[in-house]
């Protein structure tokens, strides 16, 4: 053999190692609630001024990719696009959450990633927020509570619809903000508690599943979908006063805290080098944070974005994103290609390199190639944004097209405040125009139409990828595109 084959065939055989060690990474998914893009102070360093260094160091450590959006700008849907790889208005849900008390918005033969991982030998495990919907079930009788009746769920409830029963093999945490009192394991709440203890206790419950991991281990997914700095916004008493600037600040802090005691159990177990590490957000930074407040004091939560939590402008849905994986993304670096939490899906069967089922992930894209810094290979032609009360709004490349004449949510100007005359809906060029300040939609009507055409055909496909059509679970008109006073004809 010539020296330049030998030095060829040598070169192959560590690249295939290489990606045999890489090919089922552990994968631990830190998402907030509610932390706004502007919030991480390696994101806006001029205009963040609460201290996150955990996060800018896994930004150090890691890829940080700048146009990373979640599906909906609120909390439910977002979570189904994560566990489902599907767009949230396909289900019953066309704009708000969800409140408990009532059967899984995921259907029990719908695919979700934990199951997907499961059956690819991977340990599964949930600390946190599940805020999917579920019933709680009288553990003598069988029959389901009421939220009418049980303002708080019972201790010894029994939960049979849970992420135990949608792919994880572990669960620990709560519902959602207003039942976050009741702790809950696997498929019974368990204990009542002071709702200042939930982040502590998250925080406690993850680094404890990864310290129970041993070297011979399956691989695993940790997903920890944390509670904060959703209210109630409660830092712990060793956290008040950390940031200078109130509560919220404090909290932000306090959630940054636990990046970084995940990435110390990682290091103490010897895991780092194998794990895939993702910290992002559910959406923007709500009101209740006390926005204009903490502008007052040079903080602004949603950086040079327009709008925030709920909103259709990308304040809403642009959230931040990194990820580290040693040997895999280059330290440090940067990423502008638009991606979607919903992308979780294809991304871990590409890790995998398990096909994808043919009945789920309809809107999910692997952003693999991207962590090694190549360009992605999109199989749609561009992601849906939708707002608390159901507006949509398209992307594709850098043109965005609202479908709304104000937020679409709860900032000002909402659909109501728009003047008599205001056009009906929204055209911006992101590239030029990343704070949407300069609407286009009636002089250039032809990009118009032709965004208009791509989101109706991802709405009728039943998909946004290529694939057999699929069904949305309502019918097409249910799903209600233009909602403004005046819809399009």
């Amino acid at each position: 053999m010539t020296v330049p084959r030998l030095i060829a065939v040598s070169f192959l055989c560590l690249a295939t190692l290489l990606h045999a060690e890489n090919a089922k990474p552990n994968i631990v998914y830190i998402i907030c609630d509610d932390l706004g893009y502007g919030d991480i102070q390696c994101l806006a360093p001029e205009t963040s001024k609460i201290p996150t260094p955990h996060a800018d160091q896994l930004a150090r450590e890691g890829m940080t990719f700048t146009d990373a959006h979640s599906a909906s700008s609120v909390c439910t849907p977002t979570r189904y696009g994560i566990m489902t790889g599907r767009y949230p208005w396909r289900t019953r849900l066309q704009k708000g959450v969800v409140t408990g008390f009532a059967p899984s918005l995921i259907a029990e033969d719908r695919p979700t990633v934990a199951a997907f991982l499961k059956e690819q030998g991977y340990d599964t495990a949930i600390v946190g927020k599940w805020h999917l919907d579920f019933e709680y079930l009288d553990p003598k009788t069988g029959e389901a509570y009421s939220q009418k009746k049980h303002k708080t769920p019972p201790i010894g409830a029994k939960i049979p619809d849970g992420p135990i029963h949608r792919g994880f093999d572990y669960y620990h945490g709560f519902h959602h903000a207003r039942n976050m009192e009741a702790v809950i394991e696997d498929d019974e709440v368990i204990a009542h508690d002071d709702v200042v203890n939930m982040l502590p206790r998250l925080t406690e419950k993850s680094v404890e599943y990864i310290e129970s991991r041993k070297k011979d281990d399956a691989p695993f997914f940790l997903y920890i979908p944390l509670g904060s700095p959703h209210t109630p916004i409660v830092p712990s008493p060793e956290w008040k006063g950390k940031s200078g600037l109130g509560d919220y600040g404090d909290f932000v802090m306090q959630t940054d805290h636990v990046v970084g005691e995940v990435s110390k159990a990682l290091e103490r177990k010897g895991l780092t080098d194998s794990t895939l590490f993702i910290f992002t957000s559910d959406n923007g930074c709500s009101k209740a944070a006390g926005i204009p407040k903490l502008a007052a004091q040079g903080h602004i939560v949603s950086a040079h974005l327009r709008g925030s939590k709920a909103d259709i402008w990308d304040g809403g849905h642009r959230i931040p994103f990194f990820a580290r994986w040693p040997g895999v993304v280059k330290p440090g670096s940067s990423n502008d290609q638009l991606i979607c939490l919903n992308d979780l899906f294809a991304t871990v069967s590409e890790i995998t390199g398990a096909p994808l089922p043919d009945d789920g992930a309809e809107d999910s894209v692997s952003f693999l190639p991207a962590l090694s810094g190549k360009p992605i290979e999109s199989i749609r032609k561009g992601v849906v944004h939708h707002s608390f009360s159901g507006h949509f709004a398209y992307r594709s490349g850098p043109w965005k097209l609202v479908l709304a004449r104000g937020s679409g949510g709860w900032s000002s100007p909402n659909e109501k405040q728009m003047p008599k005359g205001a056009p009906e809906g929204q055209l911006y060029h992101m590239g030029e125009d990343i704070g949407e300040t300069n609407n286009l939609f009636e002089e250039k009507q032809e990009k118009v139409k032709e965004l208009l055409a791509l989101l109706e055909a991802d709405v009728v496909n039943g998909r946004s990828t290529k694939g057999p059509k699929a069904k949305n679970d309502v019918p097409r008109d249910q799903i209600d595109l233009w909602k403004s006073e005046k819809d399009k004809k």
